[in-house]
């Protein structure tokens, strides 16, 4: 399952949640639109973390913790810290991130 934000406050999400993995986009990203479906389909496949959707440009607070300048930018935070991210539309480095996590 994969959370959407509604608010700024992916900080506390990532606080309270041991591993999570984040994919920052905004409406107007045709590359984020074709990852969306990707992302989501990972989150069905790996009950184990936390996946959530964050619209860089509505929650720039959130935008601030994965230091992103691109998009789609996806990142991963482990116990509230940001192991990595990685600025792609390529579905097997966002494979590659997710794993990553798995092996910490």
């Amino acid at each position: 399952m994969v959370l959407e934000l509604k608010d700024d406050s992916l900080q506390q999400l990532v606080a309270e949640e041991k591993d999570v993995i984040v994919q920052f986009s905004a409406g107007w990203c045709g590359n984020c639109r074709l990852m969306k479906p990707k992302f989501k389909k990972l989150a069905s496949e790996t009950e184990d973390y936390k996946f959530v959707l964050v619209d860089a440009e509505k929650f720039p607070e959130s935008r601030k913790m994965a230091n992103v300048d691109n998009l789609p930018t996806f990142a991963s935070f482990k116990n509230g810290e940001l192991v990595n991210q990685v600025q792609t539309n390529k579905f097997e480095l966002l494979k590659d991130l997710v794993d990553e996590v798995a092996r910490n």
